[in-house]
């Protein structure tokens, strides 16, 4: 098995964690405030992780391109305006329909990967996206009788726009990572993630002072969640990033639809949501072309 599988799989896990524990604090926290959270405790980690693999190894980045900051900065807006309707969607509906609704990600990574990097896709791997794209449009169904059955809901759009942007920023964190002169696989990631945590740090901490100020210390008090969805958060991007650099990112996304079975066994067996049978059998769907593109990628 290639190396970037099993990261991704450890990746889509750690951020499946993370999401979880910014449900329990939206009802403490604003969608903003909630998101902050993931990249306020995450930045200082980040730094510390990439300074200590930088001694440990002995190897360095060279100096980074300007394409290095524009791809970096532009992945780090993306991921946090996504992040911020991901947490709105919680208010919304139940944690495995909301995470399902973003999944249309990996269709969108292809194309911006495509656009953007010059990224190749082939037959196999399209068809495996269509099969998850598939179980996503079950899992967003409403239930109801008549027509209405096969009506898609309405809030998937707001889950469109933030599985997006999520493309778009694994897209740029890959264009950055690359765009690195020197160093192996997972310091250039950990450089990149270092640079990108803490920019998003300061960007959220700045729009919550100049629009949400009382966020800003509703979010030092719920530092025991809080922290943990920076630890979460950390592992799952530096997973990411590393994943991003050894693979297509279309790839690494779609395998990284394993997410959904994650979200529907926390749904069920933590948060105590019902599920539908149809959404199992969406999720089933999107299992499925995870194994497919795993199988024909390549």
């Amino acid at each position: 098995m290639e190396l970037w599988i099993p990261v991704t799989l450890a990746a889509a896990f750690s951020q499946n964690l993370r999401n979880a524990l910014q449900k329990m604090l939206k009802g403490r926290l604003s969608t903003w405030g909630a998101t902050a959270s993931r990249f306020v405790f995450a930045a200082p980690l980040a730094v510390l992780f990439f300074v200590v693999f930088r001694g440990a190894t002995g190897q360095g980045v060279g100096v980074p391109p300007g394409s290095f900051y524009g791809w970096g900065m532009l992945g780090g807006l993306a991921q946090i305006v996504a992040t911020g309707l991901l947490i709105h969607l919680f208010s919304h509906t139940n944690f495995a329909v909301a995470t399902a609704f973003t999944k249309t990600e990996p269709l969108q990574t292809a194309l911006f990967g495509i656009v953007l990097l010059g990224d190749q896709l082939t037959v196999g791997a399209a068809i495996a996206i269509l099969i998850s794209l598939l179980g996503v449009i079950l899992v967003s169904m409403p239930g109801g009788e008549g027509r209405a059955r096969f009506r898609i809901d309405s809030k998937v759009w707001i889950g469109v726009l933030s599985g997006g942007l999520f493309g778009l920023s694994a897209v740029a964190y890959r264009g950055a990572s690359l765009s690195l002169p020197e160093g192996g696989v997972v310091l250039r990631a950990s450089a990149t993630l270092a640079f990108v945590t803490v920019f998003q740090a300061i960007a959220i901490l700045i729009w919550l002072a100049w629009r949400e100020r009382g966020q800003v210390a509703h979010l030092v008090r719920a530092w025991r969640v809080a922290s943990l969805v920076g630890v979460t958060g950390m592992l799952g991007s530096l997973g990411w990033f590393t994943a991003f650099t050894l693979e297509n990112a279309a790839h690494v996304r779609a395998v990284g639809q394993v997410e959904v079975i994650f979200t529907l066994a926390i749904s069920i067996l933590f948060f105590r949501e019902k599920v539908t049978p149809r959404e199992i059998a969406g999720v089933l769907l999107v299992a499925a072309g995870v194994v497919a593109l795993v199988l024909l990628a390549h």
